[in-house]
């Protein structure tokens, strides 16, 4: 456990060890969360309207490329201070928040990391810098968990490949200008036999085919895209063939920090909003929060957020020591996921029936945690990942 030295100013075992930046930033995200989601949130949650303004903001601020170096238009940051103003975006708007999730996790830093230099000046620029958005496509109707199932074909065609096959459950997919693509280039090689591939928006045979209505995150667009013969360069695969799936699940390492923060940041949103409530509501002549049963619920509230906490800091910098991260990232969504649910569940609970209506908040927070066990990877998937990491001679 010696990473907890390095986390925990131990004179105060609630202060972390933050530098100057990492506090400015997150203190800066804490404003334009307050400032620009906050009065709109819940409005975009009922009409399912995604902050074109706010995304087009997030750019200019630095958070939609924020682990990306500056020589491609990023801001060169650590994964900590990633995690801290994707905390700070959560606690307001869990939509807005994978918004920012998927292009800095699951696109700028694939890109950056697997992507050659022309592919880096030609598209991470732009996302870096929030002039474009990115999206990743990995699930399918017949491949969700089982990612290596890809029925998505890409044939090579000269100096092209040519794409069949429909995705689904993608993040950002309607308003993406650009979308990483995992596409079965030899079936008979099973998951060997995956690549990945950058597609542009507005490319022959490429289309947005439905958009889901969801229970949570309305705000966010979740779609299935269809390629039908659609032709992609070449030069727009990333890596050699074969490499699909080792960079999709390399890349959804770091992508489950970022969905172990958002749970993060809808734990707090939800207990904040009990604390504030239980101090107004009264009950038999004394402010609920003078009774022992909420006491209990609010203080197992915050002991989880503080352990689901460490747990995501601690994935984060072993990711900015460049040191192995799955296995911790797994841990991290894992465990924050689980204290979303139940902390969004148990302020329902303390706001009573009132917690039940739209009013209040707290029902929105409950809606947008139960996905947070689900996507890049469930609950299940990732205590899979735990148990292979201990069980592995």
């Amino acid at each position: 456990m010696r990473w907890l030295y390095f986390i925990f100013d131990w004179s105060d075992p609630m202060t972390f060890d933050f530098t100057e930046t990492h506090l400015m930033i997150r203190d800066t995200a804490r404003q334009f969360a307050l400032d620009e989601l906050a009065p709109s949130a819940d409005e975009r949650d009922e009409k399912e309207e995604f902050p074109y303004d706010a995304v087009r903001k997030m750019g200019e601020l630095g958070f939609m490329g924020m682990m990306v170096s500056e020589q491609y238009g990023g801001a060169g940051l650590d994964t900590v201070s990633y995690v801290l103003a994707l905390e700070e975006i959560g606690k307001v708007d869990a939509a807005a928040c994978v918004i920012m999730s998927v292009n800095n996790s699951l696109v700028c830093w694939g890109l950056e990391e697997y992507g050659t230099e022309e592919q880096k000046e030609r598209y991470l620029r732009d996302l870096a810098s929030g002039k474009k958005l990115g999206a990743f496509a990995l699930s399918e109707p017949e491949a969700g968990s089982d990612a290596t199932n890809q029925r998505t074909t890409a044939r090579r065609d000269g100096d092209y490949y040519i794409l069949n096959g429909t995705k689904n459950f993608i993040t950002n997919g309607a308003n993406a200008d650009v979308v990483l693509v995992m596409a079965a280039t030899d079936k008979s090689k099973g998951a060997k036999g995956v690549s990945a591939f950058i597609v542009e928006k507005g490319t022959a045979g490429f289309s947005v085919a439905k958009k889901e209505k969801k229970l949570g995150i309305r705000s966010s667009d979740t779609v299935s895209l269809a390629f039908e013969e659609c032709r992609v360069p070449a030069e727009n695969r990333i890596g050699e063939e074969g490499f699909g799936i080792k960079f999709a699940l390399r890349t959804l390492d770091g992508g489950r920090i970022g969905i172990a923060t958002q749970a993060l940041a809808i734990a707090e949103a939800s207990l904040e909003a009990s604390v504030n409530y239980s101090k107004q509501r009264k009950a038999f002549d004394h402010v609920i929060a003078d009774f022992q049963a909420i006491q209990f619920k609010l203080a197992d509230m915050s002991t989880n957020i503080e352990a689901a906490r460490g747990l995501i800091l601690h994935a984060a910098t072993l990711k900015d020591r460049r040191e192995p991260f799955g296995t911790a990232a797994a841990m991290a969504k894992l465990f924050a996921s689980r204290v979303a649910v139940e902390c969004a569940l148990e302020a329902v609970q303390i706001h009573g029936g009132y917690g039940y209506i739209r009013e209040y908040k707290v029902e929105r927070y409950l809606r947008d945690s139960k996905i947070t066990e689900i996507y890049e990877g469930t609950s299940e998937v990732q205590r899979l990942v735990i148990a292979r990491s201990l069980l592995q001679t």
